[in-house]
């Protein structure tokens, strides 16, 4: 009998992943979960690079432009929508593909997240207008207020990660810090972890590229058409940024252009640097990957 077994293939932006996802699913007749936490949003499919319906090549993709931008989402909740999904596909199938460079997605879905509290609405809406209102640093300070400790670790500038850290001090009553650390849980499948490599000059021009197909696209266009809903958590991610500030006159069309490129190298450096701590992770050339699925499988 064949083991179930999940395949999450991984890598820096601009890598390949969706292609490689594509393939390795049609091969093995199985579905995709999507592990971006961006393209889990509607109204945003050039930013978030969503793979068109050609580019989905047939396959049936989950978790992918299912909320709206105004919905709160998280790493607990992607864990836990995954593994019903996971289930359901395994039903019928030996295998099911993950595809995605969201990194605290992927490592909820593997090695589990902490138990956390539900925060409600009241909470998250209070502390939604405070940010509008009063800015980063300030949800920043108010961090280091509540749990210093978080403060000290987090990434500041995952504006995202930092509201969340926050909002769940503040439902708990206590620092985010000290619900951490529960025990690993056990999963009733195998997990293969891929992650896509190519060597950073050749990674950088793909992703100079990508930004370059993104704006011919209309990216422009599409951030103009949420600008009214600047503010939201979902749009704060590079893309988006930096032609907000080109509206404002911060910066011009160019000079906002090759910004949203300087930042997803930044970005992709923290995604290969988060990974090489991974020691479950295999690191493959994309163009070798197939082959070495077929070893992993053993077929």
């Amino acid at each position: 009998m064949i083991e179930k077994t999940m395949i999450v293939i991984t890598g820096p932006t601009a890598s390949g992943k969706s292609a490689l996802a594509v393939d390795v699913a049609r091969e093995l007749d199985t579905d995709i979960i999507s592990a971006d936490s961006r393209q889990i949003y509607q109204g945003i499919p050039i930013v978030t690079a969503v793979p068109t319906f050609e580019e989905r090549g047939g396959v049936r993709h989950h978790l992918m432009e299912m909320l709206p931008l105004e919905a709160y989402y998280s790493a607990s909740m992607f864990e836990q929508d995954a593994l019903r999904l996971a289930e359901e596909i395994f039903r019928e199938r030996d295998y099911v593909v993950v595809c995605g460079g969201s990194m605290m997605y992927i490592d909820a879905l593997c090695n589990g997240i902490d138990e956390l509290p539900t925060v409600s609405e009241e909470v998250r809406k209070s502390l939604m207008m405070r940010h509008i209102t009063e800015g980063d640093e300030w949800l920043l300070e108010e961090l280091r207020r509540h749990d210093e400790t978080t403060w000290q670790r987090i990434d500041r500038k995952n504006i995202k990660r930092v509201f969340h850290a926050l909002e769940v001090s503040i439902q708990a009553g206590r620092p985010y810090s000290s619900l951490l650390g529960g025990k690993k849980p056990e999963r009733p499948f195998r997990i293969i972890k891929l992650f896509i490599d190519r060597e950073r000059p050749e990674l950088f021009e793909r992703i100079n590229k990508r930004v370059e197909r993104m704006v011919e696209a209309g990216l422009i266009e599409e951030v103009r058409s949420v600008l009214g809903k600047r503010g939201l958590n979902s749009l704060n991610t590079v893309g988006v940024k930096e032609i907000f500030s080109y509206f404002d006159g911060d910066l011009s069309r160019e000079e906002a252009i090759a910004r949203i490129q300087k930042n997803t190298r930044v970005y992709a450096k923290k995604q290969m640097t988060w990974f090489s701590r991974d020691k479950d992770i295999e690191h493959v050339k994309s163009e070798e990957a197939i082959g070495r699925v077929r070893q992993l499988l053993e077929y």
